[in-house]
């Protein structure tokens, strides 16, 4: 029996998805995405990766502002689901209940962990070794609903939230299809969330990407690459705010006070931190390009003892 299913999805997360029902020959009666937003110096509004690539396809789009009046249209649709990949609207519980299969969600952790909108960052923040992709029964809670699939993936030492975000945006799409071949078979049994192991992903703000160098140097690597490539981390030094993409942990014997530039010469860039020292890799200053260590050094007079603080505020051990 082949499926009818309505896809609901907005950012490039979603996109492997779609092309893959596309490709299993999934009948895909429409295609939901946020409505289009202003982007770039011109602030035109521009659509979204799924919008475009609905279009290049031939498929149907909807651009609703809410679901509150798409009961009607969804309801003539007849889907045998809804399939929802970080859509970003709130499915209301009638639309939920209208598919004869429910509405199956693909969710970029290993719930009950990570329930929220933050999910790749947060775990590569926390230092997680494993994280995932789980396909759930929707309900009406936040990420609440019955397990119908999950894979797991390790997380690695250079993972940043851009490359364990393609990575899963990949593994969530070949989840999907392997879920709906068994759900075109007959019923798929989904499993309760278990209370154990529950914990949110806020959305990420620019207020905590600013580095608090009393931190040690593992969890600092750990932010800088969750917040990598938004909102990116950033320290202050000579009235500027650095954006730092890439850092990694260097030598744990220095004892200066955190925050402190030990090194600068000869593509080394070493700042104390709270526990180790910090070797800090690509950096970009506002306006500028992103730069290795060695080829920032070569344009920009960093001496030692300069000391980073949190933008904003007084020195990182103040």
């Amino acid at each position: 029996m082949t499926l009818r299913a309505v896809f609901a999805g907005t950012p490039a997360f979603a996109l492997p998805s779609l092309q893959a029902m596309c490709e299993a020959k999934i009948d895909i009666p429409a295609v939901y995405t946020q409505p289009d937003r202003p982007a770039g110096r011109g602030r035109k509004l521009r659509p979204g990766p799924i919008k475009q690539f609905a279009i290049k396809h031939g498929l149907s789009v909807r651009q609703p502002q809410s679901l509150g009046a798409e009961i009607g249209p969804l309801a003539q649709l007849a889907p045998d689901l809804i399939v929802v990949v970080a859509y970003g609207l709130i499915l209301p519980q009638t639309i939920l209940d209208l598919p004869r299969l429910g509405c199956v969600n693909v969710h970029a952790s290993l719930l009950p962990r990570w329930r929220g909108a933050a999910p790749i960052q947060r775990a590569i923040e926390a230092g997680d070794a494993r994280t995932g992709i789980t396909l759930m029964q929707m309900d009406q809670g936040l990420d609440t609903g019955a397990l119908l699939a999950q894979t797991n993936t390790p997380i690695h030492p250079d993972d940043n939230t851009q490359t364990l975000h393609d990575r899963l945006s990949e593994l969530g799409a070949d989840l999907l299809i392997d879920l709906l071949g068994q759900m075109a078979g007959g019923p798929v049994t989904a499993q309760p969330q278990s209370a154990a192991g529950v914990c949110y992903a806020p959305r990420l703000s620019r207020e905590e990407a600013c580095l608090d160098w009393r931190e040690s140097a593992a969890t600092l690597d750990r932010r800088i690459r969750a917040f990598n490539p938004w909102p990116l981390a950033r320290s202050h030094l000579d009235d500027v705010d650095w954006l730092i993409w890439r850092a990694r942990p260097g030598p744990t014997t220095t004892t200066a006070t955190a925050g402190t530039v030990l090194e600068a010469s000869a593509g080394l860039l070493r700042i104390q931190a709270g526990d180790g020292t910090l070797d800090l890799l690509e950096l970009q200053l506002p306006g500028r390009r992103v730069l290795d260590a060695r080829s920032f050094l070569n344009g920009h007079a960093v001496k030692p003892g300069a000391r980073f603080t949190t933008p904003g505020k007084g020195h990182a051990d103040s």
